[in-house]
């Protein structure tokens, strides 16, 4: 009698002691009763091609792939998805039965589902999105965004550059605004975004004027070390409908979990209490 492989999955980055992906997908495979493991690696970048080319073999069915791996993979696998090449970065690896690893993003996908979930009035037509930073996370939002039907995205960076090729790789529906100016772009914001580490426990304050949020506005911010960040905090006191950055993350998690364990999980009360463990 041959007993059936035990699925492996896993999240590699350098390092990894951080990551809360083994706690959400063995909350998952527990409460699904799989069979399966889920394992954190912490890869060195000069080790990467090697880790790759051996997963198949090893018996992954996938694996997530985090800082600073994310663009590097893309490189590295049989096949990239639209999504994940308009996004630039790759954050989920599914390795068919063939051997064949195919590299996705699903970072947009858990932005969206974040806000429907928290904020399931908001609207994607409601009015022009802020979002301050231009790096890899804020590239996830600008797609998903967009391709939910914002009208406008009006889009802040300390270093003005990285802002403007990002518009020149979005089209026109992005407006660059100065990083000084950012609190202005704000006062006409129907959904702000923080795609930013500033805020982040250990990390320098958020300092933009927030003076001109709106309570009609959907903020969120992708900082999830504290929960409650300082713009969270402060458009709480407006009256603004907030979202907090723990959601995104477990939500990008569903679809890597769905295609390697065969069950589709659910991000509930159960799933962020695991995350915070």
């Amino acid at each position: 009698m041959t007993l059936p492989k035990i699925p492996l999955a896993g999240v590699i980055g350098h390092p990894i002691a951080q990551s809360k992906s083994p706690q959400v997908h063995g909350h998952w495979l527990r409460t699904f009763g799989i069979k399966g493991h889920y394992i954190p690696m912490d890869v060195n970048p000069s080790d990467l091609k090697k880790v790759i080319k051996a997963l198949p073999k090893m018996g992954f069915v996938g694996v997530n792939v985090t800082i600073p791996h994310k663009e590097r993979v893309m490189d590295l696998v049989h096949q990239v998805t639209d999504r994940a090449t308009l996004i630039g970065a790759v954050n989920t690896l599914i390795i068919r039965e063939d051997g064949k690893i195919i590299g996705d993003n699903t970072d947009g996908y858990g932005f969206i589902e974040n806000l429907r979930q928290a904020a399931p009035n908001w609207q994607a037509a409601d009015g022009p999105a802020v979002i301050l930073g231009a790096g890899g996370a804020a590239r996830a939002v600008i797609a998903s965004l967009l391709d939910a039907g914002v009208p406008e995205i009006l889009i802040s960076n300390r270093t003005r550059v990285r802002a403007e090729t990002l518009r020149e790789e979005f089209g026109t529906r992005l407006t660059v605004v100065d990083w000084f100016q950012a609190g202005n772009a704000i006062e006409g914001g129907a959904t702000i975004v923080n795609t930013t580490s500033l805020g982040m426990a250990g990390k320098p304050d958020l300092r933009v004027p927030l003076d001109g949020l709106k309570p009609s506005a959907v903020v969120t911010d992708l900082v999830y070390n504290p929960l409650e960040t300082q713009l969270l905090a402060a458009a709480k006191d407006v009256g603004c409908t907030t979202v907090d950055g723990l959601g995104m993350l477990l939500h990008q998690a569903v679809p890597g979990f769905e295609r390697w364990f065969g069950t589709r999980p659910t991000v509930d009360d159960a799933t962020r209490q695991a995350a915070l463990k």
